[in-house]
């Protein structure tokens, strides 16, 4: 991992962090190709930057409706992922990356769709603020999107992990994502081998998809600071 430092800023909020990486991330599209949008808030940021573009790319492929909403409202079009056979990159936030570049995402509910797009994409450019890098995944409840049925079977399936899993609600409802399943949250895991962890909790029944991308990992992390945006290389 080389890690350098690209800009200065002094004492920005967490809004302005968002911004700063947002538009950092603008250096890695490629111009008259379509480029791979994630979800988040941290992506709006991302969004609005890419805006300023518009007109140098031919679109781009949304991991969520919410981007797709966001995007569309700013003139940009968006493909169906089925329409594109390759993207040269896919920029999107995380719950947490460690120092290899395996991420847990999840935390707005579209890791699955997040994770196609990452698969179908050449280069991962992940965008972050300091907070969201450590060295041990799963300090952030790892999200699972799963199949309702199978809640409690794999709760219980988690236990045995030494995790702890809550069904994600929304006014005081199951949430229900985009692909019209559910979100368990697990609490209490430390995941020292990203890549085994992914491999072995995909095969449960009834997983849909783990939100730890260790397969499909970062190749670079922009990092917002107070001093400045920091790129990690992995």
């Amino acid at each position: 991992m080389t890690q350098q430092t690209l800009s200065t800023c002094a004492g920005p909020s967490q809004d302005e962090l968002k911004a700063m990486v947002g538009q950092a991330a603008l250096q890695f599209v490629v111009p008259g190709e379509i480029v791979g949008v994630g979800s988040g808030s941290t992506v709006n940021k991302f969004i609005d930057a890419l805006a300023s573009m518009k007109d140098q790319i031919k679109g781009a492929v949304s991991s969520s409706m919410a981007s797709t909403q966001r995007l569309q409202a700013l003139g940009i079009v968006v493909f169906d992922s089925n329409e594109v056979e390759r993207l040269s990159v896919y920029i999107d936030g995380a719950d947490e990356i460690d120092q290899q570049g395996h991420m847990i995402k999840g935390g707005g509910a579209a890791l699955t769709r997040e994770k196609i797009v990452a698969a179908q994409s050449a280069r991962f450019v992940c965008i972050v603020d300091e907070s969201k890098l450590v060295q041990t995944l799963g300090k952030f409840p790892v999200p699972v999107e799963v199949i309702p049925m199978a809640v409690q079977r794999l709760t219980r399936q988690f236990a045995t992990l030494g995790g702890t899993a809550s069904v994600r609600l929304k006014d005081g409802q199951p949430l229900v994502t985009d692909n019209g399943q559910h979100i368990l949250d697990v609490a209490g895991l430390q995941i020292s081998d990203p890549r085994s962890f992914e491999s072995e909790v995909s095969q449960w029944p009834g997983v849909v998809t783990v939100g730890v991308f260790a397969f499909q990992r970062a190749q670079v992390c922009l990092l917002a600071t107070p001093g400045g945006v920091k790129t990690m290389v992995f």
